[in-house]
């Protein structure tokens, strides 16, 4: 399967991008390189492969599956200990920025 210029102008506007005239041509070689590239992979026999193990070699029947269940996390520190200022359950933080510019004051 070969791309045209029709097809590049086609999926550019599916996309809504805006490919220039003299870019076509160039678009054009890469995507049929690349197209040309993914037939050469799919000869590849790949037959022999197991496609159940992970990187880690380990089978992914071993793998330890969690409760899919969520609450709130124990801290083993309370809030206190660590935040400089709490109030409700909340962290209380200094304002970083000033909607006045202090350039503006008037006697």
């Amino acid at each position: 399967m070969a791309v045209t210029h029709d097809d590049v102008r086609h999926i550019a506007d599916l996309a809504r991008l805006g490919v220039s005239p003299s870019r076509l041509d160039d678009l054009v070689r890469e995507l049929n390189g690349i197209l040309a590239h993914m037939e050469v992979l799919a000869q590849v026999d790949t037959g022999s492969v197991k496609d159940d193990s992970p990187v880690t070699g380990m089978p992914l029947a071993s793998t330890p599956l969690r409760s899919d269940s969520s609450g709130p996390t124990a801290m083993f520190l309370p809030l206190e200990s660590f935040a400089p200022a709490t109030r409700d359950g909340f962290i209380i933080v200094p304002r970083l920025a000033s909607h006045d510019d202090p350039g503006d004051e008037s006697p």
